[in-house]
């Protein structure tokens, strides 16, 4: 791999499948992308050529397709490679899912947790391939509501269950660091659908069990 003259090679991504901190970047890609952050880093009056920011482009460059690596990625198959029959027809909840994405707005980045629910209709999932979905879609320039959306019409999609609910809890740089600049402020989105929607009982016990206020 490491002589595969197409691609450059780092070591700080920890691949689960095959055991190895490798992280492959396409290496045309990745120079075109430095030497244009060479260029911003001229353009904000820095000197690029100076010894602290001579190896800043590349860095950036390779830092950038590992922040928005979720585009070559399909969200539908991660879940559908690990989906069982399974007669379980009871709440099953993955929460806390650490999430880091980047508004699409300022490239500035918005981090927090999603909380995704769903009631089986017939089949689960591993649990390990909700977390991926979610990251799939926040390692992408994105909007909050949007990436609420896509992660609850993907699981409601693949596994067909009865109910499906996402919450997202979020702190966007953009709005602590420049513009209103609030640091306390938070934002939450939500998708429910299903039996979410129609039993409010289920849909209080969910949101009991994330322990958000109601």
């Amino acid at each position: 791999m490491e002589k595969d003259k197409d691609f450059l090679l780092d070591k700080y991504y920890y691949d689960e499948d095959s055991f190895q901190n490798v992280q492959l970047f396409p290496k045309e890609r990745t120079e075109k992308l430095a030497q244009l952050y060479k260029e911003i880093l001229k353009n904000i009056g820095e000197d690029p050529e100076r010894e602290g920011l001579q190896d800043t482009p590349m860095r950036v460059a390779k830092a950038m397709q590992f922040l928005t690596q979720g585009y070559f990625l399909d969200a539908e198959k991660i879940l559908d490679s690990a989906k069982f029959k399974e007669e379980y027809d009871d709440m099953v909840i993955v929460k806390d899912i650490e999430l880091y994405s980047m508004c699409e707005h300022h490239m500035i980045p918005f981090f927090g947790k999603a909380h995704v629910a769903y009631y089986p209709n017939g089949y689960v999932t591993g649990l390990s391939k909700i977390p991926r979905v979610v990251d799939v879609f926040a390692r992408r320039l994105q909007i909050q509501e949007r990436l609420t959306n896509q992660i609850h019409d993907t699981i409601n999609k693949v596994l067909k269950p009865k109910g499906v609910a996402v919450v997202i809890e979020a702190y966007h740089l953009c709005m602590m660091m420049r513009g209103v600049q609030k640091q306390n402020s938070y934002t939450v989105t939500t998708a429910y659908s299903g039996i979410f929607k129609q039993d409010t009982q289920k849909l209080s016990h969910f949101l009991n069990l994330i322990g958000m206020k109601q």
